[in-house]
């Protein structure tokens, strides 16, 4: 096996576990449902999202990990809000991701995602903010427990999947919280 695949499984395998333990957790704090949401809209942004964030959060994560990290799913709560509220005017702009970050600034991100897009004040705003703190301190730990050498291509392929799932658990916390399940019809 060549070193590319044996990266990409690495990565591909510390996604599955990043994405049991997050919506594991998610569930028990009841943030979504047992069957979780798709979005296939903003899911597909992903990729142009993921490019534009990754001089930022790279850039952070030494100093900054949960931060880095944790900004993500504020990210993917957004992504939801702008789903549910204007999807056409949100999805037709050139940098969301920048659109996000002027808001406020990178250090302030998740303030202006929670106060900003999604509206929430006072206790609501601590709950959702600490949510996401727990969820970004699990996936740290997480990477931490990897045991893949900082700086190389395995652990880049790890840090690009767990910001993944927690864009992907970001999206679906914030469908639960508009109202949209995931039930099977009868």
């Amino acid at each position: 096996m060549n070193n590319t695949a044996s990266e990409h499984d690495i990565a591909a395998l510390f996604e599955e576990k990043v994405h049991a333990d997050l919506f594991s957790y998610l569930q028990t704090e009841g943030a979504v449902d047992s069957h979780l949401p798709e979005c296939p809209d903003v899911e597909e942004l992903w990729p142009v999202i993921a490019r534009a964030y990754m001089p930022d959060g790279a850039r952070e994560f030494q100093n900054y990990p949960t931060v880095s990290l944790g900004w993500m799913m504020f990210i993917g709560m957004a992504m939801a809000q702008y789903w549910d509220t204007d999807w056409a005017r949100y999805s037709a702009m050139e940098n969301i991701y920048l659109h996000i970050r002027e808001l406020r600034g990178y250090d302030n991100l998740d303030d202006a995602v929670i106060e900003d897009v999604i509206g929430l004040k006072d206790k609501d705003a601590e709950k959702l903010s600490a949510l996401a703190g727990e969820c970004a301190s699990r996936v740290y730990n997480m990477l931490c427990h990897e045991h893949v050498e900082p700086g190389t291509p395995a652990a880049m392929g790890c840090y690009i999947a767990a910001l993944h799932q927690l864009y992907l658990a970001g999206m679906a916390v914030q469908l639960k919280t508009l109202g949209y399940h995931m039930v099977p019809l009868n």
